[in-house]
């Protein structure tokens, strides 16, 4: 699916109409939904490339999740710690 394709003029719309009236403002569910949305935009040019970026998101939110339990107010800034 490329962005400028008929089926990302369709698919756009749908993301937005569930992202602001589906969801009901909460943000967990909001989030999700972008997340999802994201794999599937991804997955329709190569879905060879969705277990890398699945990889890639799940590193990304552990070593935040460390930074954020880190003690150390330089370690929290450097990522290391």
């Amino acid at each position: 699916m490329l962005f400028n394709s008929i089926d990302f003029a369709i698919f756009l719309p749908i993301v937005f109409i569930l992202y602001w009236f589906v969801t009901n403002k909460s943000l967990t569910a909001q989030n999700i939904l972008l997340l999802v949305a994201s794999y599937f935009f991804y997955a329709c040019w190569d879905w060879r490339f969705l277990f890398l970026l699945i990889f890639s998101t799940l590193l990304d939110y552990y070593t935040g999740i460390k930074m954020s339990e880190s003690k150390n107010q330089s370690s929290k800034k450097s990522g290391f710690g």
